[in-house]
């Protein structure tokens, strides 16, 4: 196991701040800006990245087709300047703007919206999230301003699922030059900002777009953007992004440290964009084939073992929810009928569990079966996440489960976390409905990854598909709730807490509002701007 970083905090702070210092100057005009966050994304290419790091990137470089308002209902023109719905829901035909360009100055077309969309469809390019667009029968560019997208079923969030950064429109041209490198060593999209350069686990670097002008209809600045220059800088130290706020070091976070958010809204010098209209949950999962954890009741006893209310004052200050539920209450399709199968704090309840599993405590203290210690491994990712494993740890430990623990950076963490290699591992989604959670996670085609638990379920993928094609709010409720019950009481995850959206801002920035979409709370970028 690589051993966890204990050096002491406050000699973490203060190297923290040297580097921050050395790589983070401050801006040399108002037209430059630094959002300050905490980890990176293992690449940027749109349809293979599932990361909220490589999310909220890709909403600044490219386009999709539609939008979607702040209000995170509203689908809003945007590559497209209107759209029909057959009266079947199978086919959708998209009028695409006529005066669009990437970012090196070549005109976008029909053809580049449909060969974008037609990739994140190809299984050669192994998208996670293929899924989120429906039962695909074709999609095609049959003039310059055309777009027909045929489905075999109805897909009732499909213009939803369009908005994400997943539907990105990129230049053909561009990835077939640069291959497997396209979202590593450059990108061109047609959004606000532009590829520069990108130094892993360090920073990326964004340009303007000087002639983009087809922004989101409801924003007051469509184009070009505000600034000339952002630099999203990886800062994994909590501490740190809280200093370098405070000092001036940074303009923008999304990733706001939660032992530092009073101290923040106390601030003269920093604002705070809030927002409890976004739903992002993290939870730990569990291969569930794989020895020891394969067993419902270890996975039972381990979250009866831990107390997520506890976790929630302690380790995040009162600013998150405990979570015992896969989805929050108030999203869209949460089925009340969960309730009484959640698992909530009772050692002595996981303990009876663990002995009836026939892993009984032996002399030191550990769990153990057949000669056998229940020593589960979990992947996590550095920075705040090992704060909440070596937790959890410790409350296992009370019960005598002995969990090993594996941290890695984040441009490492997601190709080990599509492996075979873990018993359990540590994640964070952000989602509008409980379909959209449980179409993520719990199809068996999206194994082994985003499906890292192995959840291979007929009934659940027969559910789940029935849902997502249902033209009745009440069958697709009805479908998704019985999913949610199946999965809660087989204890696939174990819930840690729910979030809300905070943004700590500069006070020599313009005022703006969340974007809650993906959890990618800066969106195009088109509202920062220096007042």
């Amino acid at each position: 196991m690589i051993p966890l970083n204990l050096t002491p905090v406050s000699a973490r702070l203060r190297l923290g701040l040297a580097a921050l210092a050395t790589a983070v100057a401050l801006p040399a005009a108002a037209q430059e800006l630094t959002i300050i966050r905490e980890i990176d994304s293992n690449h940027y290419d749109a349809p293979r990245t599932a990361a909220l790091a490589g999310s909220e990137v890709l909403f600044m470089m490219a386009d999709t087709v539609v939008g979607l308002a702040e209000d995170m209902k509203t689908i809003e023109p945007l590559l497209a300047e209107s759209w029909t719905v057959s009266d079947d829901g199978l086919t959708y035909t998209f009028k695409i703007r006529g005066d669009v360009t990437f970012c090196d100055g070549k005109k976008m077309t029909s053809e580049d919206v449909a060969y974008s969309l037609n990739r994140w469809l190809d299984p050669e390019t192994k998208s996670p999230v293929r899924w989120r667009m429906g039962d695909v029968k074709s999609i095609t560019a049959p003039d310059a301003t055309t777009v027909v997208y045929e489905l075999n079923a109805p897909h009732s969030e499909l213009l939803y699922q369009l908005a994400q950064s997943f539907g990105s429109i990129v230049d053909k041209d561009t990835v077939e030059k640069l291959g497997k490198d396209f979202g590593v060593t450059g990108f061109n999209g047609t959004g606000p900002f532009c590829w520069e350069s990108w130094t892993p686990r360090d920073k990326l670097v964004l340009t303007r777009h000087e002639d983009y002008h087809w922004g989101p209809a409801n924003y007051e600045n469509r184009g070009p953007a505000q600034v000339e220059k952002i630099t999203w800088q990886v800062v994994p130290e909590a501490a740190t992004r809280t200093v370098a706020l405070m000092t001036g070091q940074g303009q923008v976070s999304p990733y706001v440290p939660f032992i530092g958010v009073d101290k923040l809204r106390k601030a003269p010098m920093v604002e705070l964009a809030e927002s409890d209209e976004a739903f992002w949950t993290n939870y730990i999962g569990f291969k569930i084939d794989k020895d020891g954890v394969d067993d419902p009741r270890v996975r039972q006893a381990i979250n009866w073992a831990v107390d997520q209310a506890a976790m929630a004052e302690d380790l995040f200050f009162g600013e998150v929810q405990p979570a015992y539920s896969y989805v929050s209450k108030g999203a869209l399709d949460y089925d009340p009928k969960v309730e009484p199968l959640l698992q909530k704090y009772d050692p002595e309840k996981a303990a009876q569990l663990l002995d009836e599993a026939g892993w009984k405590l032996n002399a030191d203290g550990k769990r153990e079966k057949d000669g056998k210690l229940l020593q589960p491994v979990v992947y996590t990712f550095t920075g705040s996440w090992q704060q909440v494993v070596e937790s959890v740890q410790a409350y296992l430990l009370k019960v005598g489960i002995d969990m090993q623990i594996q941290p890695f950076d984040a441009t490492v963490a997601w190709g080990k976390l599509a492996t075979q290699e873990f018993d359990m591992f540590t994640m964070g989604f952000p989602y509008v409905s409980a379909g959209d959670a449980l179409n993520l996670y719990f199809r068996s085609s999206n194994m082994p990854s985003p499906n890292r638990m192995n959840w291979n379920d007929p009934e659940t993928d027969k559910l789940l598909y029935e849902g997502s094609t249902a033209v009745s709010d009440e069958v697709r409720a009805k479908d998704y709730g019985v999913v949610q019950e199946k999965v809660t009481e087989a204890a696939v995850w174990l819930p840690i807490y729910h979030k809300p959206m905070q943004i700590a801002y500069s006070n020599k920035l313009k005022p703006f509002t969340a974007h809650n979409i993906y959890g990618a709370g800066l969106y195009k970028g088109l509202q920062l701007g220096y007042k």
